[in-house]
């Protein structure tokens, strides 16, 4: 199968990461290139030149993961904020005021997949030192960044194990942990 006339490489990217996701989440590890190109509608040639290797594949995967999650997060950014912490406020915001839930589960379910691969487990601790760096770079004390990231942390994956807080439930925490991170002490 050739390059469809019109696209893009980037589209061509795009729908190969997206056939990917799917076939990850449906088939774990087992999913093959041959079968991500044929679910994605390019030739393994047109996957192999974007993604040399199903390693390479994975990392884009996990990276586009993690990079859609930063920019929800500072899409969460109050303009008209500028007190410390003000990145802390918009992680609470960007954890607790998911639209999806069912993306979020097959979101971490997909992670937990690729995470047997050692250099997801980098990628992963490399974006958690990132993240812990950034909200610490904000000016809050670290035992209120440590604090604030595991409350929302756990509170958006609460879908997970079928605990998901009401959304009552999670205006209130996200509340409080913004109380938090305006008054640390």
């Amino acid at each position: 199968m050739g390059r469809t006339a019109g696209r893009s490489a980037g589209d061509t990217r795009g729908m190969v990461l997206d056939a990917a996701r799917d076939l990850f989440l449906r088939r774990g590890m087992a999913a093959t290139l041959d079968a991500i190109a044929q679910h994605a509608g390019v030739s393994k040639g047109g996957l192999i030149y974007h993604f040399p290797s199903k390693d390479h594949l994975i990392t884009a995967l996990v990276e586009s993961l993690l990079d859609a999650f930063r920019r929800a997060v500072h899409e969460h950014l109050d303009p008209d904020d500028d007190r410390p912490g003000r990145l802390a406020r918009a992680y609470v915001r960007a954890c607790l005021q998911v639209q999806d839930p069912g993306a979020v589960r097959e979101d971490t379910i997909l992670i937990a997949q690729l995470i047997t691969n050692p250099a997801v487990i980098n990628i992963a601790r490399s974006d958690a030192r990132r993240w812990r760096d950034d909200l610490t770079a904000d000016g809050l004390p670290g035992r209120v960044v440590s604090l604030v990231m595991a409350a929302a942390d756990g509170a958006s994956m609460a879908v997970l194990w079928g605990g998901e807080p009401s959304e009552a439930e999670k205006e209130e925490l996200a509340r409080q942990l913004i109380d938090l991170t305006l008054d640390p002490t």
